[in-house]
């Protein structure tokens, strides 16, 4: 599971991010507007925590952007501003819940974990072919396909972008922690690994390279 944290307010940013990873989940922090709008546009959420007031955005925002890209994906706006037009406000919008600060850490993973738990699912299913996130399971006309790690997060990310051309320098910012400490060719073997694992042995092509732009994510070939 992997959650965005958009607070502005540096030391609740940093403590959100240390208990959450406490109980398993991995996140990516922001601590304004751009920098959120930015982890929006390159990775899928499992849930968004977002401040209702950002000093070069707001929540407002953040939800329009969230729910425009992925509408399963939950949102918990966290806001000091406890008055009810606000929560009101955010609630209509689109967001799923309205958290006061400060809180109850306890409490607030409750939440969080009800909201994870009401959020749709996230498996990709296109024809016979079937990806779990959530499993790391990837199965074929009922058939497991051993791919784990990195292969397995690439061929993911493909597929939530199927009617996109996605650079390596897109998958190295969506999908590895650090990127600047990683070469592009980390790409071309993860590739590499999805044709041998997978491809090969079911005789399907999942990933078309596209000279000079990067990757496809191609199953069901189109006729």
């Amino acid at each position: 599971m992997r959650i965005l944290i958009i607070e502005d307010d540096i030391g609740l940013n940093k403590s959100i991010v240390e208990n959450l990873a406490q109980f398993g989940y991995q996140s990516d922090s922001s601590e304004n507007f751009k920098d959120g709008e930015y982890f929006i546009g390159i990775r899928h959420y499992d849930l968004v925590l977002a401040s209702w007031t950002l000093a070069d955005g707001d929540g407002a925002e953040l939800i329009r952007l969230v729910k425009q890209k992925s509408p399963r994906t939950p949102v918990i706006i966290i806001s000091s501003k406890a008055d009810k037009d606000n929560e009101i406000k955010a609630l209509k919008l689109g967001a799923d819940d309205f958290i006061k600060k400060p809180f109850d850490f306890d409490i607030f993973l409750a939440r969080i974990e009800a909201r994870l738990r009401l959020g749709g699912t996230n498996v990709i299913k296109i024809e016979d072919l079937t990806i779990d996130p959530d499993e790391e399971k990837i199965t074929y006309k009922g058939q497991d396909i051993e791919l784990k790690g990195k292969p397995f997060e690439v061929l993911t990310h493909l597929a939530r972008h199927s009617d996109q051309i996605v650079s390596k320098e897109q998958l190295l910012d969506a999908i590895w922690e650090e990127p600047e400490l990683v070469t592009p060719n980390v790409i071309e073997v993860a590739i590499n690994q999805i044709r041998q694992k997978m491809d090969k042995p079911l005789n399907i092509s999942t990933i078309e390279t596209v000279r000079r732009r990067g990757y496809r994510f191609c199953f069901p070939k189109k006729s």
